[in-house]
């Protein structure tokens, strides 16, 4: 059992319900609803979040042995081993095109497809030098970001042409990236990563923690704070230009806004460094912001968009015990 909980870890199961479905995201933003075809993209958008989480770890795991926190993790404990790592790798990346042949079957490779092809194995590479050569690499986490928001591009171009929705979520899914991997988890690492020699956003703005307390600049705190403005500023322009909607629907989505603006401004402004903590506010926030995009599909879809605002709170709390993990005590 102990195994088990290790490699439910280590392929960040209970998280794969909000990682996996930005390429679904992307086929809805284009008018495809048809239950077979999202499917099979949450599985490409599933093993390809495996892919980069396991290589991440894979490349970490000399660095992560050097922390006490992190010897609990899959590899670093030994549990799982490398060479296991390495065929997960390789496996995700052989079954995510397995499933994009599967996903075309019978379709012509047009320009919209083969652009799609192009853009999620750049996504692919883009992830791959991140995870490999990105805690070398000041500003990595803009190739994370936009590995992320090219595999949410895919799911668009493997049916139609990008509109302006399109965009717009594209934009959301690159910043939300940007930032869970910059700020959040910059501000999460600060105590332990500078002892890595890792060369981060965070640190290089002047981040610090020191007997038990965090300093965050004033920079870092309005590079934090303008992603998130800029997003919540995204989030009403299709609406602006023609996207139907309800008045109880905008009032939802400014509630989710004010909320999510809120735990940025309690991240950002916190003094003492607790990382249970900082971790309850980044879980919090990452189901907040899964929620918005799905509201914001609410007059293509329907009903079924407040089944996927809340399906990766369902999909946590069933499969989070399958890691050994109590819910919402994230190990991250």
């Amino acid at each position: 059992m102990r195994k088990f909980h290790a490699y439910a870890k280590l392929l960040r199961l209970a998280g794969l319900g909000g990682l996996a479905i930005p390429p679904v995201f992307g086929a809805i933003s284009v008018g495809i609803y048809d239950f077979y075809s999202l499917s099979i993209l949450f599985v490409i958008g599933a093993l390809a979040t495996i892919f980069g989480f396991v290589l991440n770890d894979y490349a970490d795991v000399e660095l992560d042995t050097l922390i006490e926190e992190l010897k609990g993790k899959p590899l670093v404990s030994g549990i799982v081993s490398k060479k296991n790592a390495v065929a997960i790798v390789v496996i995700s990346v052989i079954l995510s095109f397995f499933f994009v042949a599967v996903l075309w079957k019978g379709k012509a490779i047009n320009d919209l497809r083969f652009a799609a092809l192009t853009i999620i194995a750049i996504a692919g590479i883009l992830g791959t030098i991140y995870n490999l050569y990105g805690k070398k690499i000041a500003g990595s986490d803009f190739m994370v970001a936009l590995s992320m928001a090219f595999l949410f591009l895919f799911g668009a171009l493997s049916f139609s042409k990008p509109n302006l929705l399109t965009w717009v979520i594209f934009l959301l899914t690159f910043n939300q990236t940007l930032h869970m991997n910059a700020v959040e988890g910059g501000i999460k690492d600060a105590d332990h990563d500078f002892i890595m020699g890792v060369k981060n956003i965070a640190l290089a703005a002047g981040v610090k923690v020191g007997e038990g307390k965090v300093y965050i600049p004033w920079h870092f705190k309005a590079f934090g704070l303008a992603i998130r403005l800029f997003s919540a500023f995204l989030i009403f322009i299709p609406f602006i230009y023609g996207l139907n909607y309800e008045i109880w629907q905008l009032f939802v989505l400014a509630v989710l806004i004010f909320i999510v603006l809120y735990l940025e401004a309690k991240l950002l402004s916190m003094k003492k460094f607790d990382r249970k903590k900082i971790r309850k506010n980044i879980s919090l926030a990452a189901f907040l912001r899964y929620s918005i995009v799905p509201f914001m599909l609410i007059s293509k879809i329907g009903s079924i968009a407040i089944f996927l605002a809340i399906f990766p709170i369902l999909w946590y709390v069933a499969l989070a015990p399958l890691t050994g993990v109590k819910l919402f005590q994230p190990e991250m």
